[in-house]
């Protein structure tokens, strides 16, 4: 048995084998392999006897890095094209929010998943950021993660068969430095105020505190240009391991049989969300005459890194489609907490 494992033992195999995944994931071009590989990982070990408790400071110093890269990763020019073309991103970006929201209530009413699970499962974007703050309003974070991810993947896989459709060559990412650090300097002073992030966020008793508050503090960072933002690469796999660990680590064999008992329903939800995003696409080539590839990956409610991968590798308007994953995202960041709250307190209405 697992569970007989010293603590040495269990650590070595948790890093091993999480690398391992990891390598794989990647290499198959799966989504968040970063955070699946050691997730799943985890899951293994705490559900045959072999769990962890993962210190907690250093699972909120990885949130807050997680809300620093998010704001890291936003282009300068973002809010300049939203502005441009509001109505569209409006358009596009409210119908995901509206159809996912809807989904996601149907969801809880049926009484399949705990509290407020359904809601923040169901959440459009911003897989990784909706899965850790969902535990501070009452949603089953386990399960939110099995929710987020399975649509992140179902979301590639659609885009990527729609690619191949409208666009013949293959699409591949671009090579990644890991071990690439531009300044040390700038990196020692991007941890600095991560951590002070993290400890008045802490401070505060701020619901999903050290994310959002790091979130914040990247973004008037980022787009006044006062200090430059290094994240090197590993510290971020670092990073999005440990996020992977404390999610895997709370699994049990109930929850897991949980989670296969709603698959049907939550694929199901998956599907038609897609479909009805299909649908607005359709609505943007129509009346905007925006080409089909672009309109479906604009509106594709999976995650923006692999959307980002496929836009940028075929013959589409790659502005348009990161703005639109852009305005979404964010949306769903600053009004996903009240719409959760608020679905939450209508589901038995």
């Amino acid at each position: 048995m697992l569970s007989r494992w010293t603590t040495p033992w269990r650590l070595i195999v948790l890093l091993v084998v999480s690398f391992l995944l990891v390598v794989l994931l990647e290499y198959a071009h799966v989504p968040a392999a970063l955070l699946l590989g050691p997730m799943i990982t985890a899951i293994v070990l705490a559900t045959n006897g072999a769990g962890m408790t993962l210190p907690r400071p250093i699972f909120l110093m990885a949130q807050s890095i997680l809300g620093m890269m998010i704001a890291n990763s936003l282009p300068l020019t973002v809010f300049s094209k939203i502005a441009q073309e509001w109505p569209l991103f409006l358009m596009g970006t409210l119908s995901t929010i509206i159809a996912s929201s809807f989904l996601g209530w149907l969801l809880s009413r049926t009484g399949l998943l705990p509290g407020t699970t359904a809601i923040w499962g169901s959440s459009p974007g911003a897989a990784s950021a909706m899965t850790i703050m969902s535990e501070a309003y009452g949603a089953d974070m386990r399960l939110v993660a099995f929710m987020q991810y399975l649509r992140v993947a179902c979301c590639a896989i659609a885009a990527a068969l729609v690619a191949r459709l409208f666009h013949n060559e293959g699409f591949t990412a671009a090579p990644i430095d890991w071990l690439h650090v531009s300044s040390w300097s700038e990196f020692a002073i991007t941890l600095g105020v991560l951590s002070l992030a993290c400890v008045v966020a802490v401070a505060l008793r701020l619901s999903s505190g050290p994310l959002l508050l790091a979130l914040l503090v990247g973004l008037i960072i980022k787009f006044s240009g006062v200090l430059p933002i290094v994240l090197p690469n590993v510290f971020l796999a670092l990073s999005f391991a440990v996020l992977g660990w404390a999610i895997g680590f709370r699994f049990t064999r109930q929850a897991l049989e949980h989670a296969w008992h709603v698959f049907p329903h939550v694929f199901g939800a998956i599907i038609a969300l897609i479909a009805i995003n299909a649908c607005v696409a359709l609505l943007l080539i129509y009346f905007a005459d925006i080409d089909p590839l672009t309109a479906f990956l604009a509106t594709s409610p999976g995650g923006a890194d692999s959307v980002a991968i496929i836009a940028a590798a075929t013959n589409t308007d790659v502005a348009f489609v990161m703005a639109m994953q852009v305005a979404r995202f964010l949306l769903v960041l600053i009004a996903g907490p009240m719409l959760a709250r608020w679905l939450s307190n209508h589901r038995m209405a």
